[in-house]
């Protein structure tokens, strides 16, 4: 028998002699005595994990499968009661993981127990370390990694998310066009108004220049008429405009009628349009004053007509 053995780093080797605990052999290489002293066993001092599945329900009755992480580790100071205390340590950190949590989520809804993951891990690290440091055992952590409800539940999450996304992105999109909307008929109404804005500034410089070129036409030629130096102002604008539109590569306007001879006729019914509104204009001032009742105001100098006298 060789009365020589090692003990890794890490490691704890607990020494009997003759069936009873002797000592706690530290890693490195150690010295027994042979026939009379054995190695009953070897305790890891490294911090290990369990992983727990539990299944229970919430406060809205449904089911979850909730996943616990449990980091744990033998305290070197009470190696003895870790190997001696303890016949499966897993079962024992599994057995009040279960008590825990069953004990906690019933309490919670099912949308609180995602927001609330981290205050089960505390609860259940509490109670561990409270129950195994009584057996040598420490807790590092303890960990919620999964929260998994029923997957029909889980489809019905999903569409209330869904549906919930839906209905913001569909408020923004009608905002955003509404904006759309209104932005347009301002861009409209503004650009309307400008260019009513400009037609009359246009129409203003035409009367203006049609006034001045009348003017000087007629103190350039003292025998013309207005009506001469009108018809020959109309002329000119009329040959403009068809000069123009034969500078046009792409113009498809046509001019109806567009004999010069007609500009006579053209000023001729502008003429005779303005004298008939003025005409009219006047009819519809004589009929509304003849629609008025004639009342004439007493002199304050007029002396009332005195009753006939009679004579006895």
């Amino acid at each position: 028998m060789i009365p020589f053995f090692i003990v890794q780093q890490q490691t704890a080797a607990l020494i009997h002699r003759f069936g009873k605990f002797i000592r706690i052999a530290d890693p490195g290489l150690n010295f027994k005595l042979p026939l009379i002293e054995r190695v009953a066993g070897r305790v890891n001092l490294r911090v290990r994990q369990l992983d727990v599945d539990v299944e229970t329900k919430t406060e809205d009755n449904v089911f979850v499968k909730v996943i616990v992480s449990v980091q744990y580790y033998v305290l070197k100071d009470k190696i003895y009661d870790a190997f001696y205390k303890l016949d499966d340590p897993a079962t024992q950190i599994r057995s009040f993981v279960f008590d825990v949590v069953r004990a906690r989520v019933p309490r919670i809804k099912l949308d609180d127990v995602f927001e609330k993951k981290d205050e089960i891990a505390t609860v259940v690290k509490d109670e561990l370390a409270q129950v195994m440091d009584d057996f040598g055992y420490g807790i590092v952590k303890a960990l919620v990694t999964d929260i998994d409800p029923d997957a029909k539940v889980k489809i019905a999450m999903n569409e209330i998310n869904a549906a919930q996304r839906l209905r913001v992105a569909a408020a923004e999109k009608g905002e955003a066009e509404k904006i759309l909307q209104v932005k347009a008929a301002e861009a409209e109404a503004e650009s309307k108004a400008l260019s009513g804005k400009g037609i009359a500034d246009q129409r203003r410089a035409i009367v203006d220049g049609l006034k001045e070129s009348v003017g000087e036409s007629q103190r350039s030629v003292s025998e013309a008429s207005a009506t001469e130096v009108m018809n020959l102002v109309l002329m000119t604008q009329y040959f403009d405009t068809l000069k123009e539109i034969g500078q046009g590569s792409s113009s498809n306007t046509i001019l109806l009628p567009h004999s010069p001879g007609h500009l006579t006729d053209l000023a001729t019914q502008i003429r005779d349009s303005m004298i008939a509104g003025d005409q009219a204009s006047a009819l519809a001032n004589s009929s509304r004053q003849a629609k008025q009742p004639a009342t004439q105001e007493p002199s304050p100098h007029s002396v009332p007509p005195q009753p006939p006298s009679t004579t006895a």
